[in-house]
Protein backbone atom coordinates (compact mmCIF):
# COMPACT_ATOMS: atom_id res chain seq x y z
CA UNK A 1 0.00 0.00 0.00
CA UNK A 2 1.59 3.73 -0.95
CA UNK A 3 1.43 6.31 1.31
CA UNK A 4 0.96 9.87 0.29
CA UNK A 5 3.69 12.06 1.16
CA UNK A 6 2.33 15.03 3.24
CA UNK A 7 3.52 18.54 3.31
CA UNK A 8 6.49 18.83 6.25
CA UNK A 9 7.07 21.32 8.85
CA UNK A 10 10.39 22.63 8.98
CA UNK A 11 10.67 22.50 13.15
CA UNK A 12 12.48 25.39 15.50
CA UNK A 13 15.50 23.11 17.14
CA UNK A 14 13.72 22.33 20.31
CA UNK A 15 10.97 20.64 17.99
CA UNK A 16 13.56 19.00 15.76
CA UNK A 17 15.57 17.63 19.11
CA UNK A 18 12.20 16.41 20.31
CA UNK A 19 11.43 14.66 16.66
CA UNK A 20 15.07 12.95 16.82
CA UNK A 21 13.82 11.56 19.90
CA UNK A 22 10.40 10.21 18.37
CA UNK A 23 11.55 9.19 15.38
CA UNK A 24 14.57 6.72 17.61
CA UNK A 25 17.55 8.81 15.75
CA UNK A 26 18.82 9.84 19.15
CA UNK A 27 20.48 6.50 20.66
CA UNK A 28 21.71 6.54 24.54
CA UNK A 29 24.21 3.62 24.88
CA UNK A 30 28.10 3.95 24.21
CA UNK A 31 29.33 4.49 20.88
CA UNK A 32 32.32 4.22 19.08
CA UNK A 33 31.45 7.53 16.29
CA UNK A 34 33.74 8.05 13.64
CA UNK A 35 35.89 10.80 14.62
CA UNK A 36 37.07 7.73 17.15
CA UNK A 37 35.90 9.07 19.99
CA UNK A 38 33.69 7.09 22.43
CA UNK A 39 30.34 8.76 23.58
CA UNK A 40 26.76 8.06 25.53
CA UNK A 41 24.90 9.63 22.89
CA UNK A 42 24.62 8.82 18.81
CA UNK A 43 22.42 10.67 16.33
CA UNK A 44 21.19 8.30 13.28
CA UNK A 45 19.70 10.55 10.98
CA UNK A 46 18.45 8.05 8.09
CA UNK A 47 16.11 7.53 10.59
CA UNK A 48 14.92 11.21 10.64
CA UNK A 49 15.49 11.34 6.81
CA UNK A 50 14.16 7.72 5.78
CA UNK A 51 10.24 9.97 5.43
CA UNK A 52 10.99 11.39 1.98
CA UNK A 53 9.00 14.92 2.32
CA UNK A 54 10.55 15.30 5.90
CA UNK A 55 13.95 14.88 4.20
CA UNK A 56 12.92 17.27 1.15
CA UNK A 57 11.83 19.97 4.06
CA UNK A 58 15.08 19.69 6.06
CA UNK A 59 17.19 19.81 2.71
CA UNK A 60 15.39 23.03 2.05
CA UNK A 61 16.03 24.66 5.47
CA UNK A 62 19.54 24.34 4.99
CA UNK A 63 19.45 25.76 1.50
CA UNK A 64 17.77 28.69 2.80
CA UNK A 65 20.82 29.57 4.92
CA UNK A 66 22.67 30.32 1.80
CA UNK A 67 19.98 31.81 0.50
CA UNK A 68 21.39 34.61 -2.30
CA UNK A 69 24.39 32.61 -2.39
CA UNK A 70 25.12 31.00 -6.10
CA UNK A 71 25.61 27.53 -5.68
CA UNK A 72 26.59 25.11 -8.63
CA UNK A 73 27.73 21.97 -6.26
CA UNK A 74 26.81 20.36 -3.08
CA UNK A 75 29.19 17.81 -1.85
CA UNK A 76 29.36 15.41 1.42
CA UNK A 77 30.53 12.45 2.89
CA UNK A 78 29.59 8.69 2.10
CA UNK A 79 27.41 7.66 3.61
CA UNK A 80 25.18 9.79 6.10
CA UNK A 81 25.57 12.81 4.23
CA UNK A 82 24.24 11.59 0.83
CA UNK A 83 20.28 11.83 1.57
CA UNK A 84 20.38 15.36 3.07
CA UNK A 85 22.87 16.54 0.50
CA UNK A 86 21.19 15.96 -2.32
CA UNK A 87 17.72 17.50 -0.44
CA UNK A 88 19.97 20.56 -0.41
CA UNK A 89 21.18 20.21 -3.79
CA UNK A 90 17.90 20.01 -4.97
CA UNK A 91 16.66 22.80 -3.64
CA UNK A 92 19.71 25.38 -4.15
CA UNK A 93 19.76 24.13 -7.89
CA UNK A 94 22.65 22.94 -7.72
CA UNK A 95 24.30 19.26 -8.33
CA UNK A 96 25.50 16.67 -5.66
CA UNK A 97 28.33 14.39 -5.54
CA UNK A 98 29.72 12.93 -3.05
CA UNK A 99 32.93 11.08 -1.38
CA UNK A 100 33.82 7.44 -0.19
CA UNK A 101 37.02 6.15 1.24
CA UNK A 102 39.75 4.00 -0.78
CA UNK A 103 41.49 1.01 0.55
CA UNK A 104 43.77 3.92 2.54
CA UNK A 105 40.77 5.38 4.23
CA UNK A 106 41.53 8.69 2.03
CA UNK A 107 38.58 10.73 1.15
CA UNK A 108 38.02 10.40 -2.71
CA UNK A 109 35.90 10.67 -5.39
CA UNK A 110 34.53 7.61 -7.52
CA UNK A 111 31.97 7.36 -9.78
CA UNK A 112 33.54 9.76 -12.36
CA UNK A 113 32.36 12.19 -9.95
CA UNK A 114 34.26 15.49 -11.05
CA UNK A 115 35.14 19.13 -9.57
CA UNK A 116 35.57 21.80 -11.62
CA UNK A 117 38.21 25.17 -11.48
CA UNK A 118 35.92 27.69 -9.69
CA UNK A 119 32.82 25.76 -8.55
CA UNK A 120 30.75 27.67 -6.11
CA UNK A 121 30.42 25.16 -3.54
CA UNK A 122 28.69 23.98 -0.02
CA UNK A 123 29.47 20.89 1.83
CA UNK A 124 26.86 19.00 3.77
CA UNK A 125 27.32 16.68 6.47
CA UNK A 126 24.27 15.17 8.61
CA UNK A 127 25.54 15.55 12.18
CA UNK A 128 29.29 17.13 12.77
CA UNK A 129 31.23 16.20 15.90
CA UNK A 130 34.93 16.92 15.24
CA UNK A 131 34.44 17.76 12.05
CA UNK A 132 37.08 15.42 10.48
CA UNK A 133 34.89 14.06 7.21
CA UNK A 134 33.79 17.19 6.65
CA UNK A 135 37.30 18.85 6.44
CA UNK A 136 38.22 16.30 3.96
CA UNK A 137 35.58 17.21 1.78
CA UNK A 138 36.15 20.68 2.23
CA UNK A 139 40.18 19.90 1.20
CA UNK A 140 39.32 17.88 -1.68
CA UNK A 141 37.12 20.49 -3.34
CA UNK A 142 40.16 23.18 -2.44
CA UNK A 143 42.73 20.53 -3.90
CA UNK A 144 40.34 20.52 -7.36
CA UNK A 145 40.35 24.62 -7.14
CA UNK A 146 36.52 24.45 -6.05
CA UNK A 147 35.46 27.87 -4.30
CA UNK A 148 34.32 26.09 -1.09
CA UNK A 149 31.51 29.12 0.47
CA UNK A 150 29.87 26.98 3.21
CA UNK A 151 29.18 23.83 5.55
CA UNK A 152 25.69 22.86 6.01
CA UNK A 153 24.70 20.06 8.61
CA UNK A 154 21.35 18.95 10.22
CA UNK A 155 23.38 18.92 13.92
CA UNK A 156 26.16 20.05 15.08
CA UNK A 157 27.05 18.51 17.82
CA UNK A 158 30.38 20.19 18.83
CA UNK A 159 28.45 22.79 20.40
CA UNK A 160 29.53 25.45 17.68
CA UNK A 161 33.23 24.52 18.39
CA UNK A 162 34.18 23.42 14.89
CA UNK A 163 35.57 25.44 12.38
CA UNK A 164 36.23 25.75 8.89
CA UNK A 165 37.12 29.44 7.69
CA UNK A 166 33.77 30.14 6.17
CA UNK A 167 29.36 29.83 7.50
CA UNK A 168 28.65 26.95 9.31
CA UNK A 169 24.71 26.56 9.22
CA UNK A 170 23.19 23.85 11.09
CA UNK A 171 19.09 23.16 12.38
CA UNK A 172 20.22 22.50 15.51
CA UNK A 173 23.35 22.96 17.97
CA UNK A 174 23.96 20.83 20.86
CA UNK A 175 26.94 19.71 22.77
CA UNK A 176 27.34 15.89 23.18
CA UNK A 177 29.35 14.03 25.53
CA UNK A 178 32.59 12.78 23.51
CA UNK A 179 35.53 10.93 24.90
CA UNK A 180 38.96 9.96 23.46
CA UNK A 181 38.66 5.76 24.44
CA UNK A 182 41.57 6.13 27.10
CA UNK A 183 39.52 8.59 28.75
CA UNK A 184 35.67 6.85 28.04
CA UNK A 185 33.66 6.69 31.77
CA UNK A 186 31.57 3.91 29.53
CA UNK A 187 35.24 1.33 29.00
CA UNK A 188 35.99 2.45 32.55
CA UNK A 189 31.96 0.96 33.55
CA UNK A 190 32.62 -1.75 31.62
CA UNK A 191 30.04 -1.30 29.24
CA UNK A 192 30.39 -2.77 25.82
CA UNK A 193 30.91 -0.08 22.85
CA UNK A 194 28.72 -0.52 19.58
CA UNK A 195 30.02 1.20 15.86
CA UNK A 196 26.63 2.35 14.53
CA UNK A 197 28.37 4.76 11.99
CA UNK A 198 29.70 4.01 8.02
CA UNK A 199 33.61 4.13 8.35
CA UNK A 200 35.55 1.03 8.70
Amino acid sequence: MTRKLQAFYVPNPQELQKLLQQTGAMLEGHFLLSSGLHSSQYLQCALLLEDPSRAEALGRALAEGFAGMQLDLVAGPALGAVVIGHEVARAAGARFIFTERDASGRAVLRRGFQVMPGERSLVVEDVVTTGGSTREVVDLLRANHAEVRGVACILDRSGGQVEYGVPLVSLLQMHAPAWPPEECELCRRGLPVEKPGSRK
